[in-house]
């Protein structure tokens, strides 16, 4: 994937980032308001629902419990979870595999490429996830590098991810900028020594993102000249 020999930090006299790392799931694709919406459902069959609060507590990060152990909970029984886990994918599939990429993402990639600007995918996500959809919606050959949350061995709000990205991209000075939706992705971002952009999703907006750089309500907002602006 990558492409070696690309430099990001001048296009004639135009200022550009050095490099753009995005997250995925609510950046690239707003995959986590379906997959919230699926799980409520089997909560409700069970006769209780998800706390939308508690779901978006988990945003960005891997490292909470699985719905299935928190609905057991919930009933005070035990459940077949492996069947409650195929049933709800086998029931979101066709909604997941129609989901679109958010707006601006397509068009801020196509001109990061055109100005030869190394791009990387930066997600907590496993790599199957994030490359299955990154091919389904075409963006896949656009990027340099991905690191997965499968790859490292602490996911966001951890920096890992992140360093993984940018060493993948041999490139980790301060013209690096991260684009993210959640809290805990712009705290692993700025660990790692980026500039981070927030663009709220569905599920994030509202939170606090007062740690970012710059939050923008849509990817649509931003162009190379602005992610520049934001390098120390």
């Amino acid at each position: 994937m990558t492409r070696s020999g690309i430099t990001g930090n001048a296009v004639g006299r135009r200022p550009v980032p050095d490099a753009i790392v995005f997250d995925f799931d609510g950046l690239v694709v707003d995959t986590e308001w379906v997959e919230y919406v699926s799980i409520d459902a089997v909560f409700r069959e069970h006769g209780t629902q998800l706390s939308e609060d508690l779901w978006r507590s988990f945003i960005g990060t891997v490292d909470h419990p699985h719905w299935t152990e928190i609905l057991e909970q919930q009933v005070g029984r035990s459940l077949d979870r492996e069947q409650l886990r195929h049933e709800r994918v086998e029931a979101n599939r066709h909604v997941i595999e129609s989901l679109p990429v958010q707006a601006g993402v397509g068009e801020l990639m196509a001109d990061a490429r055109s100005a030869r600007i190394p791009m990387a995918i930066a997600s907590s996500s496993p790599r199957h996830w994030v490359e299955g959809h990154l091919r389904r919606v075409g963006l896949w050959e656009l990027l340099d590098a991905v690191a997965t949350g499968d790859e490292v061995e602490r996911t966001k709000p951890d920096p890992a991810v992140y360093r993984l990205a940018v060493d993948r991209l041999g490139n980790d000075g301060p013209g690096v900028v991260a684009l993210e939706d959640s809290v805990t992705g712009c705290h692993a971002a700025i660990g790692a020594g980026l500039s981070v952009v927030a663009v709220p999703s569905r599920m994030t907006t509202g939170m606090d993102f007062s740690h970012a750089h710059l939050v923008v309500q849509s990817v649509g907002e931003l162009d190379l000249g602005r992610l520049a602006g934001l390098a120390p």
